[in-house]
């Protein structure tokens, strides 16, 4: 049925399509030819619910079994556009069987904090790559048929208080740090919606605040899609409508008379609500039908695939792993082996159709090479003590977890290698955590199992970085599982056994110590505030220039074969833009990935820049002995910061070295290179510094011209041996400068120069 023109409903039809039928279905206008459609949770897979089997927006109660797919804290591992394509494609595929119009996520928020609950959902702590691998997601997502929900926009970094909170963030921060991977979310690949988040931004609340939704999301951007609320999300419908909130969700129906009243009364005016009557409407002309089975067995084997390329190697001393022939007997250690860790609480939490766990894996493997396996559980999940000590359950003290840990130790005792599995035990939407130490008791058995062991591998699953201190250096390898979904467990294995080689890289800093963070003293906020007062110094931004020791850096991650990195060249192509060329090179014996990592150092233009920024990479696979010139583009946002007194990017001329990083701390390679970029002239006025007026490009020489015209030979001498005195006065108003005895510039000629500052500003 075609849809009539939406716009020609009675008012009260118009306001009725613009909250929902219920928790996941909109409002349908049959005789307009406007459907109901479908819209529920992802975005690493789909929990689609049932009307009337129970419905939640918080992961309660159960959907209909679904491919749990890695989710983005693996995926933004991967540092791998293709991982995440074929992933979104994957889900884009699930959510046609299940009827599903719109797919909640990705999530794109920034790991502001190590802390944040639901950093399992989001890809890292830089907006590159988070912004990369999401326009990936949603470009092949939709392209399967439905559409994505861009979410959570913006600056919802935590959980704590989350729906009234005010992040209080500079705009150069917002521009630089939390805005830029929806904006190449919404300019690249054209999501179908965006979801307001539920905190405020400086005071005003997401779903209502019409800078973010109109000004830059619409205006700047070009968004033409529907701005969905998040669950919940709407706290003043007709504000919210007037800032750009199209669709809020759930239904009921209770605020659908607001926004007629409010038109009624004058206070709404009705284009308005036609505006975004057309956008839901068109969202609407997307609905899918429910086709197609679930391919169970074909999706796992995906999952199994791509969650290999998202683990970490952090650690691996005497080449421990891949484990080989030489091993004849394992001792695997750790509940979390036998009861996977693959996904977090909360609204994203899906039902798995299937589940590996990587004892099972192990054992196959293991098998095939005549290789003995046997288990200990160690610990209990829940009952290993939390990390200040206090134990959840069983504690870590009593009787019952020490006979496990004695167990372990024992079966390490007689292995030529230990696999101790362990993890967080808590990673969820709606809280956030309070440490990032693993529970004491399972710190206890890893060191204890170490100590038994010829050598120990710790296997590592959490949705969020946990600290490595108290065991790192008693152990030979460690690898980062992150949460790999339902498959994880048998690419677990696939890694330990090197039937597929490590190529994930942290997308995130490992520190030594929580109070290292960058936001330590100020999240998660008090009084229903946070203050963002560590700028767009996040993650390796702030560790890089300030020199602080981490325990893995940003972009840190092994491989089983070596790379070299050579024949750099830097060009610029423009007066602020450039081309890199680099050849790398697999010296190994084994074939593999690398993440080639372009970063960008400088000091010019007028406000701190962090010392380096990631500006590009790429993924290759390289065989033994191959060697690959990989060429990337440096376009003007690489160089460029976000200038708040001309609202708008810049590039400032000057020297920019471009570094080929093996992670963020370690470069090693780099050139410089010298751009024109532009000359910031400000439009001076009295009220503008001394400073200002002498570093004027025009105006400077004019003044200290018109000076020293005004100056006896013994001031010029005085003037030019005093050369602390212009800095002296360099942050003093100029108005308040004239009125210095000595001081002789007339007023036509401060009037020319004035005239002189506003017709050389750059535009």
């Amino acid at each position: 049925m075609s849809q009539t023109d939406p716009t020609e409903l009675s008012l009260e039809q118009k306001a009725s399509l613009l909250s929902g039928q219920d928790f996941w279905t909109t409002k349908p206008v049959e005789e307009a030819g406007i459907p109901s459609i479908v819209l529920t949770d992802g975005p690493h897979g789909i929990r689609r619910q049932r009307e009337g089997e129970g419905e939640d927006h918080l992961g309660v109660h159960e959907s209909l079994p679904s491919t749990c797919f890695p989710p983005a804290v693996a995926v933004g591992s991967s540092w791998d556009v293709e991982v995440a394509a074929r992933l979104g494609a994957a889900v884009g595929r699930e959510a046609r069987v299940f009827g599903v119009s719109v797919v909640l996520g990705p999530g794109v928020n920034i790991k502001r904090s190590p802390l944040c609950g639901r950093n399992f959902e989001y890809y890292s702590e830089d907006p590159l790559i988070s912004g990369v691998l999401a326009a990936a997601h949603v470009k092949a997502m939709q392209a399967e048929g439905p559409g994505a929900s861009v979410k959570h926009f913006a600056a919802n970094n935590q959980e704590t208080d989350r729906m009234r909170v005010s992040a209080d963030v500079d705009e150069r921060t917002l521009r630089e740090i939390y805005l830029p991977a929806f904006e190449r979310v919404v300019t690249e690949a054209r999501p179908a919606t965006v979801m307001a988040s539920y905190n405020k931004i400086n005071g005003v609340a997401a779903s209502q605040n019409s800078w973010l939704l109109t000004d830059v999301l619409r205006e700047q951007w070009g968004f033409d899609g529907a701005v969905v609320s998040d669950w919940g999300g709407v706290y003043d419908r007709v504000a919210a409508l007037a800032a750009g909130t199209d669709l809020e969700m759930p239904g009921g129906g209770a605020t659908d008379a607001e926004i007629v009243r409010a038109v009624r009364d004058g206070d709404l005016d009705e284009a308005v609500v036609d505006a975004a009557v057309r956008r839901v409407a068109a969202l609407t002309a997307r609905r899918v039908e429910e086709t197609g089975e679930l391919d169970v067995e074909a999706h796992h084997a995906l999952a199994r695939e791509l969650a290999a390329d998202c683990a970490v190697l952090l650690r691996n001393e005497r080449n421990t792993l891949p484990v080989t022939g030489r091993v004849r007997r394992i001792a695997v250690v750790g509940a979390f082996a036998a009861e996977p860790r693959f996904q977090g609480g909360g609204s994203s939490h899906i039902n798995p159709a299937r589940v590996d766990t990587a004892l099972e894996e192990i054992r196959v493997l293991a098998g095939s090479r005549g290789q003995s396996v046997t288990y200990a559980p160690g610990f209990t999940i829940g009952g290993s003590g939390s990390g200040s000590g206090s134990g959840i359950g069983i504690g870590a003290g009593s009787g019952g977890e020490d006979a496990l840990r004695e167990q372990a130790v024992e079966l390490a005792r007689g292995a030529d290698l230990a696999i101790v599995f362990a993890g967080s035990e808590e990673d969820s939407e709606g809280f956030d955590r309070e440490h990032l130490d693993l529970p004491a008791g399972q710190v206890e058995v890893i060191r204890a199992v170490a100590a038994a062991a010829p050598r120990t591998v710790v296997v590592l699953s959490n949705g969020g970085v946990v600290s490595l201190e108290g065991f790192h250096d008693d152990v030979d390898a460690i690898l980062e599982g992150w949460l790999l979904g339902q498959a994880g467990g048998g690419a677990i294995a696939d890694l330990l056994f090197g039937v597929v080689n490590p190529s994930g890289h942290l997308a995130e800093t490992i520190p030594l110590r929580l109070q290292d963070t960058p936001c330590h003293l100020t999240f998660p906020g008090e009084q229903g505030h946070v203050r963002y007062g560590e700028g767009v110094m996040v993650g390796y931004r702030h560790y890089e220039s300030v020199g602080r020791r981490v325990r893995y850096p940003f972009g840190h991650g092994l491989s089983y074969t070596d790379f070299a990195t050579g024949d750099l060249t830097v060009t610029p192509t423009g007066d602020d833009t450039a081309a890199v060329s680099v050849t790398v090179t697999n010296t190994g014996d084994r074939a593999g990935k690398h993440v080639v990592q372009v970063y960008v150092a400088t000091t010019a233009g007028p406000v701190r820049r962090p010392a380096r920024e990631l500006r590009a990479f790429t993924k290759v696979f390289l065989e033994p002995g191959e060697a690959r010139t990989v060429e990337l583009v440096l376009d003007r946002r690489a160089f460029a910061y976000w200038d708040v007194e001309l609202g708008r990017w810049t590039v400032a001329p000057g020297e920019y070295t471009v570094q080929i990083g093996e992670n963020a701390a370690r470069v090693v390679a780099e050139r410089t290179v010298t751009l024109t970029g532009e000359v910031v002239a400000k439009v001076l006025s009295l009220d503008s510094t001394v400073g200002d007026w002498f570093s004027h490009p025009a105006v400077g020489p004019a003044l200290t011209r018109s000076l020293r015209e005004g100056m006896d030979e013994q001031e010029r001498r005085q003037a030019e041996e005093n050369a602390d005195m212009l800095k002296m006065v360099a942050s003093m108003p100029m108005r308040q400068f004239l009125g210095f005895p000595g001081v002789a510039i007339g007023a036509d000629t401060l009037e020319e120069m004035i005239e002189l500052s506003g017709s050389t500003r750059s535009s």
